[in-house]
């Protein structure tokens, strides 16, 4: 014999996969809402901490660090490369490291030190380089 505790939670949660459902879909090519100013401040904090040495506070790729690796960080703000790149792109170099994703093996993977969420606000604050 169940619980009736135990009922409720599985109607509960039927009904909350119900509602996701049918929540309409957003249109292609509609705009993402702006990240918090909360969010890309953990990002900035989180990029100078990690990134910043060799990237450069302006992600210009001219860190205190730089000069001493070959190849040089890359610019993250560089237009092309930002255009080239997805979110998921940056996401998984930053997790994996240079070497993890068949690059320099002189950027370090960062996925065990940093969470999810410290990554993509990252990723948010790399975002913002363009054209710095």
């Amino acid at each position: 014999m169940r619980r009736p505790g135990v009922l409720l939670l599985m109607v509960a949660l039927v009904a909350f996969a119900a509602c996701r459902r049918s929540l309409p879909a957003k249109p292609a090519g509609a705009a993402l809402p702006s990240p918090s100013a909360y969010d890309l401040e953990i990002g900035r904090n989180v990029y100078l901490a990690y990134c910043a040495t060799c990237h450069g506070e302006k992600g210009a790729g001219d860190g205190f660090n730089a000069f001493n690796l070959d190849p040089h960080p890359r610019d993250l703000g560089d237009p092309e490369f930002q255009k080239k790149k997805s979110d998921a792109d940056l996401a998984d170099v930053i997790r994996r490291g240079g070497a993890g994703v068949g690059l320099s093996s002189l950027m370090p993977p960062w996925g065990h030190t940093l969470n999810d969420r410290q990554i993509e606000d990252v990723v948010l604050y790399i975002r913002g380089l363009k054209g710095s």
